[in-house]
């Protein structure tokens, strides 16, 4: 032992000593760029390690280039005469017989690699860029028949595929059943409180304030509303206010005039979920999403399972019962698939049987986004062509979190949960409007368009 040197952990700043010390079971950290995340991950399972003989430490990232460039290089320094490192496992080893291992998870594929895997600790770097479905099944890891303590850190900025879970639960702080809220807590972080980062690169602030707009509030302020490879830049649920308007696309409901006409927007799924959605459309054109039917498990993107026949009852049922809706000339509009006869009875003759009809939606993807895309900006003076009820929290949970494709650079990811975008894309395609333009009065300056970028 007398060989084995001293190991320094260094000094943290106030926001790093809050996470190194803090005891709930789910603690995230960051919010923003250059908030010193990584620091903080390695030193609190260095310390993690030493205190507790023989814990269980693994420590995760979207891809092992991440862990080799991110930890393991700093800590194959840091750890040196302390802990062996075994490049085979990607695990250190201390000689009280605690490790700390590193994982990654860059498809679902890779879940397979956990399966059986027992962690007392857990931290999931830059979670965001993970799935939901993957981060569940991560921290279903954490357990043990032991004295040790069992936490998840996650460390994150806004964006990305795990966007709108780590959102919920951390920052909205929207709780489903078996989730207790004083389990969870949220660690901001900005550049500003990284001293360190910003003596080693004293431009680095001046370097996020010259992004875009919609970037710098996220990457620098650390704002949830907004993020880098956001599809729908134009929509927001978070008021932005300028002048007397109150800019936003989320409004409570209300009763709708039985003089204005309502729609129907269908896109069918078993395996996946399904997504039906009603509309109003007042005198101007602007259409109000007022109500929706989503088939979704409590699992994102995992359908319910339900037949055409259950649907469609269903469909029916509303349509009759609810105040909105009974008594109305509802016309439809949904994929042009659910026409296919080659299986047997279409899916859209299993609809005739309940009395729900549809025309064959115009599903062309860019045309479809677009309509969509000119629906939500705002005019000069603060109006969008699109409203959401509040109530709609399928449209709320999934299409503000879409990204871009990789590969097609004006059409979304469609590896993403994009039902009820496609519902929603057949709808704005059956009532199609030109590009909103600025007022003539409006100076760019002061545009309102401009608060949105």
């Amino acid at each position: 032992m007398d060989s084995i040197r001293t190991l320094t952990i260094g000094q943290p700043n106030e926001k790093q000593k809050q996470f190194l010390a803090c005891r709930k079971k789910y603690i995230a950290f960051g919010g923003a760029r250059g908030g010193g995340k990584s620091w903080a991950v390695r030193a609190k399972a260095k310390l993690l390690a030493l205190r507790y003989p023989g814990i269980r430490l693994l420590i995760l990232r979207r891809t092992l280039p991440e862990l080799e460039s991110n930890h393991i290089r700093f800590l194959r320094e840091e750890l040196l005469g302390v802990a062996s490192y075994s490049k085979t496992d990607k695990c250190f080893t201390f000689p009280n017989g605690s490790t700390i291992a590193f994982g990654y998870c860059a498809s679902d594929g890779d879940l397979d690699r956990y399966q059986g895997a027992e962690f007392d600790v857990l931290f999931l770097d830059e979670a965001t860029q993970l799935k939901e479905e993957w981060i569940r099944r991560l921290t279903a890891c954490v357990r043990g028949a032991n004295d040790f303590p069992k936490r998840v850190y996650f460390t994150c900025n806004p964006g990305g595929q795990g966007h709108g879970y780590i959102k919920r639960l951390f920052i909205d702080r929207r709780f489903e059943p078996g989730e207790n809220p004083d389990d969870y807590v949220f660690i901001p972080a900005r550049v500003t409180d990284n001293t360190a980062l910003l003596r080693c690169q004293p431009d680095y602030v001046r370097q996020l304030e010259a992004l875009p707009k919609r970037l710098r509030e996220a990457w620098l302020e650390g704002k949830w509303n907004l993020f880098e490879g956001q599809f729908f830049e134009e929509f927001t649920d978070d008021p932005v206010h300028y002048a007397d308007r109150r800019y936003t696309h989320v409004i409570d409901p209300f009763d709708i005039p039985r003089t204005w006409s309502v729609y129907r927007s269908y896109d069918f799924g078993y395996a996946r979920p399904f997504s039906c959605a009603w509309w109003a459309v007042d005198f101007d054109g602007v259409a109000y999403r007022i109500l929706e039917l989503y088939g979704c498990t409590a699992t994102p993107d995992e359908g319910v399972r339900w037949t055409p026949e259950r649907q469609f009852a269903e469909i029916r049922r509303i349509e009759d019962t609810h105040p909105w809706l009974a008594g109305r000339d509802i016309q439809g509009v949904a994929d042009p698939a659910i026409w296919d006869t080659s299986r047997g009875e279409s899916i859209y003759e299993t609809a005739l049987h309940h009395r729900i009809y549809f025309t064959r939606g115009d599903n062309r993807r860019i045309p479809g986004w677009m309509q969509m895309h000119y629906r939500m900006s705002f005019d000069g003076e603060g109006y969008p062509m699109l409203y959401v009820f509040s109530t709609c929290r399928a449209f709320l949970r999934t299409v503000p979190l879409l990204l871009y494709a990789r590969t097609e650079p004006e059409d979304l990811d469609t590896s993403m949960e994009d039902h009820v975008a496609d519902e929603c894309r057949y709808f704005c395609m059956s009532r199609p409007i030109p590009p909103r333009r600025r007022e003539a009065g409006v100076r760019p300056a002061d545009d309102p368009l401009d608060l949105l970028k």
